[in-house]
């Protein structure tokens, strides 16, 4: 079992939502992205970002993000949590996020993925019996364990070939 600290995996959830963040404002046709992921509403559906851009009739669109900052893309997989805190049963975001997009970010190696949601999310239902299952858990200095996660561990490259409209793009 993987073990962290609540401040190293806070470290780098907010390194990622600033580096998304920062790679959107400069995207094309980008009007404004805001940051969500403290206000209590968006807290609730899981959406960190609002992305607001011109779609192709030059009308504004709002985009609703999901960022996930990971540290470890060595492993060629994407950790896909099912179940957030288990002493709570409480599903993983990815299970349950509102979000139009998943971005699933590798801090170190500037890998961004950017996944449908609802597209990624159904195939993951269909096919999660062929992924490998992981606990996690999160640490509080001086409180010890805190709490156990769960998810399975994805590949990558199947995700990229088995689901339509995924992408991948280097920072």
């Amino acid at each position: 079992m993987n073990s962290y600290s609540m401040k190293e995996t806070m470290n780098v959830a907010s390194l990622a939502s600033k580096e998304i963040e920062n790679f959107l404002l400069n995207t094309e046709n980008t009007v404004d992205v805001i940051n969500v992921e403290n206000d209590k509403y968006f807290q609730k559906k899981d959406i960190d970002l609002l992305w607001i851009r011109k779609d192709k009739n030059n009308e504004n669109r709002v985009i609703k993000v999901e960022v996930k900052g990971d540290r470890y893309h060595y492993t060629g997989n994407f950790f896909i949590e099912t179940i957030s805190n288990a002493n709570k049963c409480s599903p993983g975001c990815f299970l349950y996020s509102e979000a139009d997009y998943f971005f699933y970010y590798f801090v170190y190696t500037k890998e961004l993925y950017i996944l449908p949601l609802k597209k990624t999310r159904n195939w993951f239902l269909k096919n999660q019996h062929r992924f490998e299952l992981k606990r996690l858990s999160t640490n509080i200095k001086g409180k010890g364990m805190i709490y156990k996660s769960y998810g399975k561990t994805v590949p990558i490259d199947i995700v990229l070939k088995e689901v339509k409209g995924t992408k991948s793009i280097k920072l």
